[in-house]
């Protein structure tokens, strides 16, 4: 589904690609290198009262103490939209940039059984990320509840049409948008790599804020649902016939860690890739209408209903029920006892696992 990407012209733009570049180099060494080896809260800013009101009765402003997206506490909160980067997981992806950043990332199916993530950055914005591929039919269902930025490169126009529809804002390279280069330690399509700060430079007026909430969390790691939970050292996953991601428990550094079957998940830097919380849903998938350039149907999660779910987290898991009642509500996690399951503070992985074909167990 990739298309051909038009080249952006102009002194900004080529100011643009040459600090990508550059960025760029460190990244190619650190892939050489690989090869070789081997949270929240905003700051709400409220108006200026009018000098001749009467101050006693003003409400205090309110000002979170948490990342929306992590629930983790900081002195350093800023107001700036979350950014969701469509992020490749072939294998000629491997290793990518930037995913050990992420607040939150959404694995899902597409053509063929290959899985591709939705990595979404807010508390932390690492340089470049990559590499980007293109928008599907679900993606704007998944991450609309965020009212930020949906960055991609490719995609047939009724799935970029969807994002535009859903409220968020296209940062798309096709059209030339700045922060989009290509890295030639790479072949193409799997070479296109991006900067999150010239992504974020480009939100209008509407999508500059930061998001809601998107899950429960709980103050902290003992007081999550997951504390009262069954041990779970492992996770297994299988998301189709060419994926089968793992997790495993790692105590020292209180994560889950993730392989690609039995190989560690690393990011370019060589750092493993982890969760504090594993979140798996387990969904419906069907064909649509849509074939790739291969002539392969294209797939599509159903993301809004309901259905059975799995937290894990600190070593343990608690079953659960997912639901999402629309395009712009976020996915909502309840327990056994008809309680909200509340997360340990930390990034979340979030598999979408097929009813028909997948499955998820932990041991």
């Amino acid at each position: 589904m990739q298309r051909h990407h038009r080249t952006p012209t102009g002194t900004a733009r080529q100011q643009s690609r040459t600090r990508l570049a550059v960025a760029l180099v460190s990244t190619a060494l650190l892939l050489a290198a690989c090869s070789s080896g081997a949270g929240g809260g905003t700051t709400t800013v409220g108006a200026t009262p009018d000098a001749t009101a009467d101050r006693a009765g003003a409400p205090e402003p309110v000002v979170p103490s948490t990342w929306p997206l992590t629930g983790v506490a900081s002195d350093e909160l800023v107001n700036r939209p979350a950014l969701a980067v469509k992020i490749e997981n072939s294998r000629e992806a491997r290793p990518q940039t930037g995913l050990e950043a992420a607040d939150v990332v959404w694995e899902e199916v597409v053509e063929g059984g290959v899985t591709r993530y939705i990595a979404v950055y807010h508390s932390q914005q690492p340089e470049v990320v990559g590499p980007i591929r293109s928008v599907r039919p679900m993606d704007a269902h998944i991450i609309a509840p965020l009212v930020g930025l949906m960055v991609f490169s490719g995609g047939q126009p009724p799935f970029v049409d969807a994002v535009t529809a859903s409220g968020l804002q296209v940062v798309s390279n096709d059209r030339g948008d700045a922060g989009f280069a290509r890295s030639s330690d790479r072949r193409a399509p799997h070479n296109v790599y991006g900067t999150l700060a010239e992504f974020t430079a480009q939100a209008d007026a509407e999508h500059l804020n930061s998001p809601a909430e998107q899950f429960a969390f709980a103050s902290d790691a003992e007081s999550a649902s997951t504390a009262a939970g069954t041990p779970a050292a492992n996770l297994s996953v299988r998301m189709s016939g060419y994926s089968s991601p793992s997790w495993a428990w790692d105590e020292a550094s209180g994560r889950y860690l993730r392989s690609e079957g039995t190989t560690p998940a690393v990011s370019v830097t060589g750092e493993q890739l982890g969760a504090t919380s594993v979140v798996v849903l387990s969904v419906d998938i069907f064909n649509t209408e849509f074939v790739d350039p291969a002539g392969t149907p294209v797939p599509e999660t159903q993301v809004i209903g309901t259905g059975e779910a799995l937290v894990v987290s600190g070593g343990k898991s608690v079953p659960a029920t997912w639901s999402k009642e629309s395009s712009s509500a976020p996915t909502t996690l309840t327990g056994a006892d008809g309680q909200p399951v509340r997360l340990a503070p930390g990034n979340t992985w979030v598999e979408l696992v097929p009813s028909d074909g997948g499955s998820f167990s932990v041991s």
